[in-house]
């Protein structure tokens, strides 16, 4: 079973996502981990603890990811764009609970946004030598993790194994002629 302090964080995160900023109070926090308030303030002082320790659980998920994107055999690129696919994931879930926060202007959300997406560019820029070409698997793989996680009902569906291999055969192409073009 988790600790109480990831099932509060659990819970701060399932409500960002279903029900949004607004709604993710303290006392709704605390009911939802089925935790006493005193409880709550043992783990996280206020709302802003809250965030901070959401912002510690996305940037330690993305550290592992940009990991696993070093050690992938395909390399970094392909790895960024065959998982951009949302599937529900921790990462993914604090990526869309972080986001709603970011939405409404929150500061420690946006900083940790612009960090995280900093670094996930830098892993690519490494492997490709390029930061143009980065950028351009880097947008790639974004926006089908947009359509993927906006549009999670049609882009199921949309998404074959065939097409993600055409996909992959166009990265392969930008690293290719991004890596003709630099040098």
């Amino acid at each position: 079973m988790a600790s109480a302090r990831e099932r509060i964080l659990d819970s701060f995160e399932n409500i960002l996502i279903e029900e949004g900023e607004r709604s993710a109070t303290m006392e709704s926090v605390a009911a939802a981990a089925e935790v006493s308030k005193g409880g709550l303030l043992y783990h996280f002082r206020s709302k802003e603890a809250l965030v901070d320790g959401l912002a510690d659980r996305l940037q330690a998920l993305v550290a592992r990811d940009r990991e696993a994107m070093a050690a992938d055999p395909e390399g970094p690129a392909r790895y960024y764009v065959r998982t951009s696919m949302y599937e529900n994931s921790p990462l993914d879930r604090a990526l869309v609970a972080m986001a709603r926060l970011a939405q409404q202007g929150h500061p420690k959300a946006q900083g940790t946004f612009a960090l995280i997406q900093e670094q996930w560019l830098g892993a690519l820029e490494a492997e490709l030598g390029s930061r143009a070409v980065a950028r351009a698997v880097k947008l790639l793989g974004d926006g089908l993790y947009y359509d993927a996680a906006f549009f999670a009902g049609m882009a199921s569906v949309r998404q074959s194994g065939k097409e993600l291999q055409e996909v992959l055969a166009i990265v392969d192409l930008i690293v290719r002629e991004g890596a003709r073009a630099e040098g």
